[in-house]
C-alpha cells in the first residue's frame, strides 16, 4: 500500500467531516515539496491535518518537521486561508480526489487534493479558478494554471457507486485478460479492493474475463455493494494488517476477508490506523534511502579501492624489478662492463655498429659470455639492451654498469615512495568505507523516530509561565486573546496585572484562592513589562499596576466605545515602580522530553539552569531564536545537543516579546 485507493478516500473523508468539519485553521505548514501539514482547532481540541499530493490524508498524532523557509505556495495559503472554517470534506465521484469546503473572511475557496499518482494540490476559488496549486502543468486533457478554470481529471473508470449489475457484463469485453485487472480498469479501483471483491465473490482473480458467468458478474455486483455500504454505513472496524514476517501490508478501514489467515492491530479510527501505517512506513522509506545513499558512495569508492589496489600491485612488481636488476648488475659488474667497453673500442677503432652486432650475435650462437647477454643495440641512443638471469634491462654505453645500478636503485626508491603514498590512499579509501558504514547505522538508529505531538496545556493558547511560588501566571498575545483571557478564565481571586502604557497585555496570577508572595507578584509585574509595546519601544524599564477583578469591566463611561481587548480599570491601582524589561528563556525536562519555557529571570532560573536571557534589541525572533537555540545547545553534554538542536525554532520565537530582542 502506496497511496490510498477510493476506497479508502471514502472511508477517511466520511470520518473526517465528523472530527473536523466547523474547526478553524489555525496554521499551515509545508512539511516537503508534497506535503502540507494543516493545524485545525475545533471545540476545544486541536487537529493536525496531513495532506502528501499523490499519497494519502488524514490526521496525524505525530510531530512533523517541518521546512525551514515556508514555499511560496504554503505561504499563498497562509494568506487565503488561516482562520478560515473548514465548511465540509467530501470525495469527488469516488475518485482519489478530496476536496474541503473553508469560510474565510467572507469568502469561500476550495483546496482540492488529488491522492492518484502525480496528484496536486490546489486552492481554487468561489468560481472554480485556480488560484495556487503545489505544481504548475499543462496536460493533453486539462491545464493547472493560475486564473484557469479547474478541470477534474478524466474518470479512470464506473463510479462503483453508480453502477447496476448490467454495467459490470462489460467486464466480459476485456477478454482473456485476468478479472482482476479487468475489474481494475473497467471501475478505476486499486488492484486490492478488485481481489477483495473478487475473493468475497469466490472467484479466482486470474480467471479470464471472457470467461465470467452470469451468476458470477451478479455475485461480484453484491460483492462490491457489500464494501460499498460497509463503508457509507459507518461501521468501521479500523485496523493495520501484518503478514506472516511482522511487515506491515496496509491500513485499511475494517478487516479485508483476502486477509483473514494474517495478523491485524485494531485501531481506533481509520485515520489513526493510516497514521501508524505511514508513520513506519515513511520511517522505513528514510532507512532505505539512506541505506541506499550510502551503498551509492560505497560502491564508488569500493571501485577507486579497486583502481588503488591495481596501481599499487604494478608499483611493487616496478620497485621489485628495478631492484632485482640492480642486484644482477652488480653480480655481473665484471661481464658487463667488458661487453659495454668492448662494444665502444669497436666503434672508436672504426667499426661499424652493423658488424659490431652481427660479431656479437656469432659469439651468441657459440655461447661466449658476455656475448650470451646480448640482445639489442640503438646506434641513435647509445642503448644496449641485454638479458641477464632472465631479466631484461637496457644499460647506456656511455655509463659504467655500476652507475647504470645506482639508476636502477633509486629508480625503486622513488617507486617506493609512491607504493608508499598509494597505500595511504588505499587505507583512507577503507576508512572511508568503514566510516560510511558506521554513519549510516548511526544514523538510521538515531534517526529520531516520530513521536506523537506533545498535546498542549489550555494556558499555552496565552503567554505563560510558572512563578518561583508555582503560581501559574498568563498573559494575552494580542486583543482577542486578551478579550478571551478577561472575559472567559478571570476568576474571583485572581489578581489582574497591566502595564502603564498603551499596547499592554492583561496577566492573571492564578491563585486558585492562595495568597501570592512578593517574588511572584513582583514577577508578574515583570512578565507584564515585558510584553508590553515598551519591548519594542526599547525601554529599559516602565511602572505596571495590578487590580482585583471586579474593578476589571468590559462596560466603558457613557458615550465611549472600548475596542476588543480593552476593558475598563475602575478604582485605586496598586503600582510596582521602575520594573526592568527581560525575559529568560531556557529547556525543562518534563515526562521524558524537553520542552521550552519562558519567563522572569527569576523563575525560570528555578526551574533549570539551561537558559539565557534577552532583554529590548534589534535582531528578529527568527535570527534571535536560531541563537538562543545554539547558546541552550552548548549548555548540554554532547549527547543531548541534538535533541536541543531539533527543537523547532518557532516554540523559542513564541517566548520572544514582539519579535525582537537580544542577548543580555
Amino acid at each position: 500500500m502506496n497511496e490510498m485507493s477510493s476506497f479508502d478516500i471514502a472511508a477517511v473523508t466520511a470520518e473526517l467531516n465528523k472530527i473536523i468539519r466547523g474547526s478553524r485553521i489555525n496554521k499551515i505548514y509545508q512539511v516537503d515539496p508534497r506535503t502540507l501539514l494543516i493545524k485545525l482547532r475545533g471545540q476545544g481540541e486541536t487537529f493536525n491535518l496531513l495532506i502528501e499530493a499523490g499519497r494519502r490524508i488524514h490526521i496525524t498524532v505525530y510531530e512533523v518537521e517541518k521546512t525551514k523557509k515556508p514555499p511560496s505556495f504554503c505561504m499563498a495559503l497562509r494568506k487565503y486561508l488561516e482562520n478560515g472554517v473548514i465548511e465540509d470534506i467530501y470525495q469527488h465521484d469516488f475518485e482519489r480526489i478530496v476536496e474541503i469546503q473553508i469560510r474565510c473572511g467572507g469568502q469561500k475557496y476550495k483546496l482540492i487534493a488529488e491522492i492518484f499518482k502525480r496528484g496536486n494540490i490546489i486552492l481554487v476559488d468561489s468560481e472554480n479558478k485556480i488560484l495556487h496549486a503545489l505544481s504548475y502543468q499543462r496536460m493533453k486533457d486539462r491545464n493547472i494554471i493560475r486564473g484557469e478554470t479547474y478541470k477534474h481529471p478524466p474518470q479512470r473508470g464506473l463510479d462503483p457507486g453508480k453502477v447496476g449489475p448490467e454495467d459490470l457484463y462489460r467486464l466480459r469485453d476485456f477478454g482473456e485478460i485476468e478479472a482482476v485487472k479487468g475489474l481494475t480498469r473497467l471501475l478505476g479501483i486499486s488492484g486490492s479492493y478488485a481481489e477483495e471483491i473478487l475473493f468475497r465473490a469466490g472467484i479466482n482473480k486470474t480467471k479470464q474475463c471472457s470467461s465470467l458467468s452470469d451468476e458470477e458478474v451478479k455475485a461480484l455486483f453484491n460483492s462490491m455493494s457489500r464494501i460499498l455500504h460497509e463503508i457509507k454505513a459507518g461501521n468501521y472496524e479500523p485496523c493495520i494488517i501484518v503478514d506472516e514476517n511482522g511487515d506491515w501490508v496496509g491500513a485499511a478501514p475494517f478487516m479485508l476477508k483476502k486477509y483473514s489467515a494474517y495478523n491485524i492491530i485494531r485501531m481506533e479510527t481509520f485515520n489513526r490506523a493510516l497514521d501508524e501505517y505511514y508513520a513506519r512506513t515513511i520511517s522505513q522509506e528514510r532507512a532505505r534511502t539512506l541505506e541506499e545513499k550510502a551503498k551509492q558512495e560505497i560502491t564508488r569508492l569500493e571501485k577507486v579501492l579497486d583502481e588503488q589496489k591495481r596501481k599499487l600491485e604494478e608499483l611493487e612488481e616496478k620497485a621489485h624489478a628495478y631492484r632485482q636488476i640492480g642486484d644482477i648488475i652488480y653480480s655481473h659488474l665484471h661481464e658487463l662492463n667488458s661487453l659495454i667497453e668492448r662494444i665502444m673500442h669497436e666503434k672508436r677503432s672504426g667499426k661499424e655498429w652493423k658488424d659490431i652486432i652481427a660479431g656479437l650475435l656469432r659469439e651468441k650462437e657459440d655461447g661466449i659470455t658476455p656475448s650470451t647477454y646480448f640482445m639489442s643495440l640503438d646506434p641513435n641512443t647509445l642503448t644496449l639492451k641485454v638479458s641477464v638471469e632472465g631479466q631484461s634491462f637496457n644499460l647506456n654505453l656511455k655509463a659504467h654498469a655500476q652507475d647504470e645500478a645506482n639508476k636502477y636503485y633509486e629508480g625503486a626508491k622513488k617507486v617506493e615512495e609512491k607504493i608508499k603514498g598509494v597505500r595511504r590512499a588505499i587505507e583512507e579509501t577503507i576508512k572511508k568505507i568503514e566510516e560510511i558504514r558506521a554513519e549510516t547505522i548511526e544514523s538510521i538508529e538515531e534517526s529520531p523516530p516520530l513521536k506523537p505531538a506533545r498535546k498542549k496545556e489550555w494556558y499555552e493558547k496565552f503567554r505563560w509561565f510558572y512563578s518561583s511560588e508555582g503560581f501559574l501566571v498568563i498573559g494575552g498575545r494580542d486583543a482577542s486573546t486578551n478579550e478571551t483571557l478577561i472575559r472567559k478564565y478571570m476568576e474571583d481571586h485572581d489578581i489582574v496585572f497591566h502595564a502603564d502604557v498603551p499596547g499592554s497585555p492583561f496577566t492573571l496570577i492564578k491563585t486558585y484562592g492562595k495568597e501570592p508572595g512578593e517574588e511572584t507578584m513582583f514577577e508578574a509585574a515583570q512578565f507584564t513589562a515585558s510584553y508590553s509595546r515598551a519591548w519594542r519601544e526599547k525601554f529599559r524599564a516602565i511602572d505596571v499596576y495590578w487590580v482585583k477583578p471586579e474593578q476589571v469591566s468590559k462596560t466603558p463611561p457613557s458615550g465611549q466605545y472600548l475596542p476588543m481587548g480593552s476593558f475598563m480599570i475602575y478604582g485605586a491601582r496598586n503600582y510596582v515602580k521602575n520594573v526592568p524589561l527581560e525575559v529568560a528563556i531556557g529547556v525543562k525536562m518534563k515526562n521524558g522530553e524537553l520542552k521550552i519555557i519562558g519567563g522572569p529571570l527569576s523563575a525560570i532560573s528555578k526551574q533549570t539552569k539551561i537558559y539565557v536571557r534577552i532583554v529590548p534589541g534589534n535582531m528578529t525572533s527568527g535570527k534571535l531564536a536560531k541563537i538562543i537555540r545554539g547558546k541552550l545547545a552548548s549548555m548540554v553534554p554532547p549527547e543531548e545537543r541534538k535533541t536541543i538542536l531539533r527543537i523547532p525554532l518557532e516554540d523559542i520565537q513564541a517566548f520572544i516579546p514582539l519579535g525582537h530582542g537580544e542577548i543580555a
